[in-house]
């Protein structure tokens, strides 16, 4: 989140990373997306409207967060390029080389730098970019627009208010939960409780000030004796090493905890082994990159929100930007942001993984007891009292074409009405692992979380020169103590990394381990979306839907088609259903052409609804580290996504929609109600057939799975049937990174299943130990 109140102190930032030079070419590209427009010749009365179409980029403060993005906060390994960029552009002979002969003026001396070319040719200039033969460009055009239009529908004042939220319809956080948030001063009262109070803490918990699992974390910004002390009442040990102990040599720890199981990371994955190793009685300890937020620490912000909670602050792509990912970097991990969305491992995919990867345990009593379980302990059902917005237009356009579409199964109840759960859940009702297996790890008593503690290294001796195994003995993790980076050491009997897909293989290499397949057979579930517009008035009588309904309100998906593309596929191999999109990322994804039209278009926002198509990729890719992941879109998965994004067309199209289109930078949008039945048909073949890659329109992934996939053979597979690995004993993978294809579905059960199963795996091993 960006505060435009802290103007001056993000100018002063900005005023550090780059030069007067590059700060004047980012100005001026920020401006050229959103331009200060002339409301005089506009047909608009409402206030509102009119300061946001006066308001330009850099009036509203936004190029000073993008250069703090630029050059401190994204890792990304072709970012210097914005860098390189601006400073051409600070030039005239750099402008003329990335801008053309648009760049030129009319008089002497006919060079410009960027920031001296009229608005009208430096919009030419960005679309020429977007739709350029050089790939390069088209980069370019495609971060700068995603860090402008994210940062400035996203960034708030000193009262949480931005200053376009208004005129396109946005209410910004749930204004229930504003009238929920308790007296701060109550909650520094209750945070600064020692931990001897406990029963004034469970009674504050009551009080639904904080998550059920508030006493099991363990912040290590705290004096030392605070946490130790909080550590070894927990049944922690805790000691200073020796500086000779060869285990820690290359780290010199500042203190060793011993525990029976480390688990890193707290997700879907990381949560539930945590939860069941605790509850069998060993102690357990989480470490979780991400911060922890309780409910009334939420804000619900979208820019806040992404910042803290998501990895790499929610702007995380591919080397070429080709796909967007989003990823879940807080205590819970993804099942904290994500839609709720609960399927069951699909028959065919469990068959598939059974029969054609030989893994048995998918047609096991074990792993549906674990479906079971699972399922059960989230509460996971599929009725809803009233429908989203964006849910109801995809149910009605199906029925109209006579389309199959069922409901969704959620971890939330039926009353569950809410569109900001990718922003973190404000009651609860939502019940990712920090409402459920974390709680569980809590509730036991053996168990604690340590949040903002990221692993470097798991630690291995050699077992024995016959085998070549070596056996995992701990955890060194890094973190900050009153503003200094210090490192831990966690010394385990088992060690379990649950980190996801794109965070897991970095920690393994890191850690020494050789599989080849580390990294390799990453699957995204490619998203591509299409849009519709439904005013919320009409020359008719009749709205729909109802004048008061919002695109962001709502279970954000409650509605799903399937789609089977291809005759001989045993299952279907794309999903048709809902996102939730608030103005950041509405902004970031939605076609630009020039600044008006996109500011025009942004009116909309409320009432313009997004339906996507996913498909089961058989294209695949690799993740060094989660700034270093390539991906390559299969011609297959590419035909698939746009026999979906047909269907999306048509959907949004019987449902009402006025006006409909896609994200492709070359895209057209269709008047439906204006046009002939052939016209119609022409521009739905058209529109869905256009190419996908090298940027021309946005590609999305919210799911990524497979880096380290299961298999039954080192050769072919990071980890075996257990879900460990091949080259360290007691070193077991619990994530999406361990499926072995790409599921077709949303995987948050399929995760939290097999990692059921592996934990039952784990326990089998701590059996052995407790018995030597």
């Amino acid at each position: 989140m960006v505060k435009i109140g802290s103007f001056e102190e993000g100018k002063n930032v900005g005023s550090r990373s780059f030069s007067a030079g590059q700060m004047e070419a980012l100005i001026a590209l920020c401006d050229t997306l959103l331009p200060s427009i002339d409301v005089s010749q506009l047909p608009v009365d409402d206030i509102s409207a009119v300061k946001f179409y006066q308001t330009s980029a850099s009036m509203a403060g936004t190029p000073n967060p993008v250069s703090v993005l630029l050059k401190e906060k994204l890792q990304h390994p072709k970012i210097y390029l914005s860098r390189l960029a601006l400073w051409a552009l600070s030039t005239w002979i750099g402008t003329f080389i990335v801008c053309g002969r648009l760049s030129l003026s009319s008089h002497f001396p006919y060079f410009q730098k960027f920031s001296q070319i009229s608005l009208q040719k430096r919009e030419q200039i960005l679309l020429s970019w977007s739709r350029s033969y050089i790939s390069l460009l088209r980069l370019l055009f495609a971060a700068a627009k995603l860090f402008t239009l994210l940062t400035f529908f996203t960034q708030v004042n000193e009262k949480e208010e931005n200053i376009s939220w208004k005129a396109i319809g946005y209410c910004g956080p749930d204004p229930n939960f504003k009238k929920q948030k308790p007296n701060p001063k109550r909650v520094e009262k209750i945070e600064n409780k020692s931990s001897s109070e406990n029963q004034e803490h469970e009674d504050s918990s009551k009080d639904g000030l904080f998550e059920p699992i508030y006493r099991g974390i363990i912040k290590l910004n705290q004096p030392k004796k605070i946490i130790f002390d909080k550590l070894e009442k927990l049944g922690f040990p805790v000691s200073i090493p020796h500086s000779k102990n060869p285990k820690m040599k290359s780290f010199n720890p500042s203190f060793v905890i011993k525990c029976d199981a480390v688990v890193v990371g707290s997700g879907s994955g990381g949560g539930v082994v945590a939860g069941v190793l605790a509850n069998a009685g060993y102690k357990v300890l989480v470490l979780e990159k991400g911060s922890y937020f309780s409910r009334k620490d939420l804000t619900l912000l979208e820019g806040q929100a992404m910042d803290q909670m998501y990895l790499g602050h929610g702007i995380l792509a591919t080397e070429n930007m080709d796909v967007l990912m989003l990823a879940g970097s807080t205590v819970g991990g993804g099942s904290t942001i994500n839609w709720s969305a609960s399927f069951q491992t699909p028959a065919h995919i469990m068959k598939e993984w059974s029969e054609n990867y030989s893994i048995k345990l998918f047609e096991s009593k074990l792993y549906q007891e674990a479906l079971d379980v699972v399922c059960q302990k989230m509460g996971v059902q599929s009725e809803f009292g009233e429908e989203g917005f964006n849910s109801m237009i995809l149910r009605k356009g199906c029925h109209k074409l006579g389309l199959p579409v069922e409901n969704v199964p959620r971890n939330s109840p039926s009353d569950h009405y809410c569109g900001w759960c990718c922003l973190g859940c404000k009651d609860g009702k939502k019940k990712g692992t920090t409402e459920t297996w974390l709680k569980d790890l809590v509730d036991s008593g053996n168990g604690a979380i340590l949040p903002e503690c990221e692993a470097i290294q798991v630690i291995h001796k050699r077992k024995d020169k016959i085998t070549g195994r070596s056996s995992a003995v701990g955890v060194a993790f890094e973190f900050q103590h009153q503003g200094v980076k210090e490192i831990g050491f966690v010394e385990s009997e088992v060690t379990v990394i649950a980190c996801g897909a794109l965070c897991t293989p970095a920690l393994l290499k890191r850690s020494g381990l050789k599989n080849p397949n580390i990294g390799k057979n990453l699957h995204v579930h490619p998203v591509i979306m299409g849009w519709g517009y439904f005013p919320d008035t009409t020359s008719s009588d009749v709205i729909w839907p109802e004048a008061d309904k919002k695109s962001y309100e709502g279970g954000i998906m409650t509605a799903m088609s399937k789609l089977t593309v291809s005759p001989e596929d045993s299952g279907f191999n794309t999903v048709i259903q809902t996102p939730a999109l608030h103005p950041g990322m509405f902004a970031a994804l939605f076609p630009w052409s020039s600044g008006l039209e996109f500011k025009t278009k942004m009116r909309n926002f409320s009432r313009t609804t997004h339906i996507f198509a996913l498909a089961r990729d058989k294209g695949s890719g690799i993740v060094t580290s989660p700034s270093s992941i390539s991906y390559k879109l299969d011609n297959a998965d590419e035909e698939n996504l746009k026999k979906g994004l047909e269907r999306v067309l048509r959907i949004l199209a019987a449902a009402g929609a006025e006006e409909i289109g896609t994200h492709h930078c070359h895209g057209r949008t269709l008047k439906v109600k204006e046009v002939s039945h052939e016209e119609f048909e022409k521009f739905v073949k058209e529109e869905s057939s256009r190419p996908m890659k090298n940027l021309s329109t946005p590609i999305c992934s919210a799911h990524q799975m497979g880096s380290c996939r299961m298999g039954v053979d080192s050769r072919s597979s990071a980890v075996d049937t257990k879900a460990e690995t091949w080259e360290v004993e007691g070193l077991f993978v619990a994530d999406s990174s361990v499926f072995p294809t790409a599921l077709g579905v949303n995987p948050m059960v399929t995760i939290q299943a097999i990692s059921y199963c592996t934990a039952q795996s784990v326990l089998e091993v701590l059996e052995r130990k407790k018995c030597i």
